[in-house]
């Protein structure tokens, strides 16, 4: 029992002292004393050599000797990994010369939406997506009883009917004009939810690009001509537009903007209903109500609205027809954008 204890004794030195300064210095480690022909296997065997009185104390031993090598061994090789990781973790300061994925098609078209609007001169403007009902209707000229709000499916806040998700980020238009006087001229894109049944061409939440212009003597013609140079920048020259009269409680006189489908180039498909054109925004006058409501002089200013729907026209630039590719995550998908 006393060499077979003084063996163990040097052992248990060696695991002691045992420094790995390279991976190949820790794998022989482990083959030593882990690996299937392990040195402690002979030691083991040594076992009937032992009086049955001292078996037990001998067990322990070994049993002390494996946990300790081990213990070291697992100890090297989370060093081992931590200093790996330390080595291959990127340094974020420095600057990205090959990026890898790419931006959100949704992304895409609406920073071009914002670029072009920047260059005549609208700045972006931003608010809460969680709105009271005045900012999210009263104030645009719909009051409780009014029917134009049966149109958007509203999911409320707690089953609260003064707090909802915004339906249209017409609401920002309200808080800007509240907060700052003519003359105003900015867009303002961002998130939007109504509760509608999730489809090719429909969805609970959705993204809109909303735009004022409110100044002195501004009128209908201001407004097609801004729209018109818009298109034109966003599909190319060759795109066909026609006004349609409409209907909005917060513009007056109100009119939709067509386009010949991209997708099927007029001829008729799903996306535009056979017909050949496709709605892509809404717009009018702003009502003198709407600017009253925001304590802005109506007899003085006058301005324009207008609406659009981002997902639209991304479907629209990149012949897509199916609006739920947008929100599924499909890295196919995606990866169709990366040098977009």
């Amino acid at each position: 029992m006393q060499a077979q204890k003084e063996i163990i004794e040097k052992l248990k030195s060696e695991v002691f002292e045992f420094r790995a300064n390279s991976s190949e210095e820790l794998e022989k480690f482990r083959i030593r004393f882990l690996g299937a022909k392990n040195i402690l296997k002979d030691l083991y065997g040594e076992i009937k050599n032992i009086p049955n009185e001292h078996k037990k104390d001998f067990g322990v031993l070994m049993n002390d000797l494996k946990q300790l090598a081990e213990a070291k061994f697992e100890e090297f090789k989370t060093l081992k990994e931590e200093k790996s990781s330390a080595q291959t973790k990127p340094d974020l300061s420095l600057p990205v010369e090959n990026f890898e994925g790419s931006r959100h098609p949704i992304s895409i078209v609406q920073n071009k939406i914002i670029d072009i609007f920047g260059e005549i001169g609208f700045d972006v403007s931003e608010a809460q997506e969680i709105e009271d009902d005045w900012h999210n209707f009263s104030a645009l000229n719909l009051p409780a009883d009014h029917p134009a709000r049966d149109m958007q499916d509203t999911f409320f806040v707690n089953q609260n009917p003064d707090w909802m998700l915004r339906t249209h980020t017409s609401s920002v238009q309200v808080r800007l004009m509240e907060h700052t006087q003519p003359p105003i001229r900015s867009i303002m894109p961002g998130r939007v939810y109504r509760n509608e049944t999730i489809s090719a061409r429909a969805h609970c939440y959705f993204h809109q690009v909303e735009g004022l212009y409110i100044a002195e003597k501004v009128s209908f013609v201001d407004l097609k001509q801004t729209l018109y140079y818009f298109v034109k920048r966003f599909f190319g020259d060759h795109v066909k537009v026609r006004f349609r009269p409409s209907y909005f409680p917060f513009t007056e006189p109100s009119a939709e903007m067509d386009i010949d489908c991209q997708i099927c180039g007029g001829s008729g498909c799903s996306v535009c209903k056979q017909s050949g054109w496709v709605e892509i925004l809404g717009c009018g006058m702003v009502h003198p109500n709407v600017l009253t409501n925001c304590k802005i002089d109506a007899e003085k200013y006058s301005g324009f609205a207008f609406g659009m729907g981002i997902e639209r026209l991304t479907m629209l630039k990149y012949q897509i027809n199916d609006l739920r590719l947008f929100s599924e995550n499909d890295v196919r998908f995606l990866r169709q954008f990366s040098g977009a």
